[in-house]
């Protein structure tokens, strides 16, 4: 696993725009490296600013949206269309206006799907798996750009400290239930599919998220501290505003933006 490199933006406004940026970067370079790229969503208020600013950038078209993979690293177990999904998140601040492939948008099912959230979990798990290739070396494709927020607890996706879904090692998706944030019932990856992502970015703004991205950074553990297990294969970036940086460890490398 990465060590991860931090980088420190001035506010939670520019720092939506410069991971829109970057993400536009490395998604073009990947593609234009093998034709195609796979990319892990999150939600969230930073998630979601976002994706908004990759839609409003001039730029945006570097990136091949037909040939783009898209993902969810976790999902509200609601019905499809309620404002409170991620992939309703999604889908109107970018992939309403790109010109995504439909069928390479690969949103976890909903709640009137008529399939328990066991049975979905399962449903997404063999949806990854059939996208995995044998240089992947598991059920998941070697994701490019895995997006993860993280709480003010620490939680990333739906991995909330000290859930039984921080000790699933076999499976890529599990269903989630009794979170302590609504809606309690919820989908996500596991760290041992995020580990598989080459690239692993933390996004986190705002000062009550200083502790936590603290923790992370510190050489806690994952089961209590689940942001500290998320790391990827190649790199791991925490993408941060001066805020959430706050209490980052003595001597770690940063880089800040004016």
């Amino acid at each position: 696993m990465s060590v991860p490199n931090v980088i420190v933006h001035r506010d939670a406004e520019v720092l939506a725009q410069a991971v829109a940026a970057r993400l536009i970067t490395r998604l073009a370079d990947t593609q234009a490296a093998r034709g195609s790229a796979h990319l892990v969503l999150t939600g969230g208020t930073v998630g979601i600013a976002t994706l908004a600013a990759l839609a409003g950038s001039k730029a945006r078209d570097a990136i091949d949206w037909r040939a783009l993979d898209v993902w969810w690293g976790d999902e509200r177990f609601l019905p499809a269309g309620d404002p409170e999904r991620n992939e309703t998140g999604a889908r109107t601040a970018l992939l309403d206006h790109v010109d995504v492939d439909p069928a390479r948008v690969h949103a976890m099912p909903a709640a009137d799907s008529g399939l328990t959230a066991e049975e979905a979990a399962e449903v997404y798990a063999a949806e990854l798996e059939k996208a995995s290739r044998p240089e992947d070396h598991g059920p998941v494709p070697s994701f490019d750009v895995l997006l993860l927020g993280m709480g003010p607890d620490s939680h990333v996706a739906s991995l909330f400290p000290g859930q039984p879904a921080l000790y699933e090692e076999e499976r890529a998706v599990v269903a989630v239930h009794g979170a302590p944030k609504p809606p309690p019932t919820r989908l996500s990856l596991t760290l041992p599919a995020i580990s598989a992502a080459r690239e692993v970015w933390v996004v986190a703004a705002g000062a009550e998220k200083a502790q936590a991205v603290h923790l992370a950074l510190s050489g806690a553990g994952p089961i209590q501290v689940p942001a500290a297990g998320a790391r990827g294969s190649r790199r791991t970036l925490f993408l941060l505003d001066r805020a959430a940086a706050g209490k980052i460890p003595p001597g770690l490398g940063r880089i800040a933006s004016p």
